[in-house]
């Protein structure tokens, strides 16, 4: 799957979960719903996206959840 294509698909995600007012859910949200929702495949592209790039496509808050999540720690 493209790597553009994944890192939209992930903003409406973190659009959708920035308007929560709780931040902190908010940021489980993203991760959690992504490690639910995605394939193992897409999971793993975005992580290599993670290790191999600097996450500018990806919105802050998304990069933020991802980041605060040990599962995607890299």
């Amino acid at each position: 799957m493209d790597t553009h294509h994944l890192t939209r698909m992930a903003n409406q995600i973190g659009s959708f979960f920035e308007a929560m007012p709780d931040r902190q859910e908010a940021l489980a949200g993203i991760s959690q719903h992504i490690k639910r929702f995605w394939e193992p495949r897409m999971r793993r592209e975005l992580q290599q996206y993670l290790q191999h790039g600097d996450g500018a496509e990806l919105s802050g808050i998304v990069l933020e959840a991802l980041q605060a999540d040990d599962d995607w720690k890299v």
